[in-house]
């Protein structure tokens, strides 16, 4: 997995009736856009994250 500054992290829910949750990519901590990532959630809480396989990263559009 690899980000960018900026990029969306999608996080799928884990169990029935648990919404996907979406947070933008503010900073990222590993090597070459390597896990883990500091992320800011639509509700404005932010934590440091290693994404694992129910996630997605979306990549912000050039420009």
């Amino acid at each position: 997995m690899h980000a960018t500054v900026g990029d969306t992290l999608l996080v799928h829910g884990r169990v029935v009736g648990q919404h996907d949750r979406t947070a933008e990519v503010i900073e990222v901590l590993g090597p070459d856009g390597a896990p883990p990532y500091r992320v800011r959630f639509d509700d404005g809480h932010e934590t440091v994250m290693s994404p694992g396989p129910d996630s997605v990263v979306r990549h912000k559009e050039p420009g």
